[in-house]
């Protein structure tokens, strides 16, 4: 179990476990180099005071709430500060963000949904409802599979094709609503199909965007009835989290355990630090 493994000795390395009153356990120190580490150097763990038990913990309960977990539920669940808690929350959905995805989506002739939203505000911009001044997320889903959420500067075909050209196989099926944006980039892929919902057509047979919007639903309702304020410079993880658990939801076979799991192997190499007090702002 990958839970496990992060409390196990390393066993691929000549190491020795370091024992006495000047080493803490878990502490290991590696015969050829001679350096000294725990199995948390190199992850979203490394260098945290918050004991192992409390950050799997966490890592249960954000990947088992489909909705999310806000930090002040973590904060008073597990008793640690809220400034923490926040900061671990971050930490943890940098685990669970995809840097590279492994393979375009319809690569077998599967229908994929397309479709665009907008959240939040842009930074610079006075609160409020005009979509030129929101967040633009742009979402693919493939039915029955997963779904990928990317922040997008706007809705002009050169924000979108090259997201689509990258995460979309040729031979994919294409399901949109009738924006005119999506008109010239349909025609680069195997087919493409539009819903008209200015004249209220939600299905014609197999022809919806119906998945991607009932993505939307969850995306929304979890952004505004758990996190409710969401900056534009973080909104990028709180994405991947939504898609996260998207993709390995219970409809595709992965129960609570077995997607708390999947998120552990993602910790390695995605360590978040704080703004150190004498560095210039950014």
């Amino acid at each position: 179990m990958a839970l496990y493994a992060l409390t196990a000795a390393p066993q691929a390395m000549d190491v020795t476990a370091l024992q006495g009153k000047k080493h803490r356990p878990g502490v290991y120190q590696c015969n050829g180099c001679r350096e000294q580490f725990t199995v948390t150097v190199k992850t979203v763990f490394e260098r945290s005071k918050i004991p192992l038990s409390k950050w799997l913990a966490a890592l249960f309960m954000l990947t088992a709430s489909k909705k999310g977990v806000s930090a002040h539920q973590i904060h008073r669940s597990l008793g640690i500060s809220y400034k923490s808690s926040w900061f671990m929350m971050h930490r943890l959905r940098e685990a669970l963000r995809q840097g590279n995805f492994a393979a375009p989506m319809g690569g077998a002739g599967e229908v994929v949904e397309v479709d665009e939203t907008y959240y939040g505000k842009q930074a610079g911009h006075a609160k409020g409802k005009r979509q030129g001044h929101m967040n633009a997320v742009l979402t693919l889903v493939t039915r029955g599979g997963e779904a990928r959420t990317f922040h997008v500067d706007g809705t002009a075909i050169s924000d979108l094709a090259p997201v689509l050209r990258t995460n979309l196989a040729r031979e994919a099926k294409l399901m949109t609503d009738s924006a005119g944006w999506y008109t010239s980039l349909g025609k680069e892929f195997a087919s493409h199909e539009t819903i008209n919902h200015t004249i209220d057509e939600y299905v014609r047979g197999n022809v919806h965007t119906n998945t991607v919007e009932g993505f939307f639903s969850i995306f929304k309702r979890g952004m505004k009835g758990v996190y409710q304020h969401c900056s534009e410079k973080h909104l990028h993880r709180y994405l991947a989290e939504f898609d996260f658990r998207y993709s390995n939801r219970s409809a595709l076979g992965v129960n609570d355990l077995m997607r708390a799991e999947i998120a552990a192997a993602g910790i390695k190499g995605k360590r978040l630090t704080y703004r150190r007090t004498n560095e210039a702002q950014a």
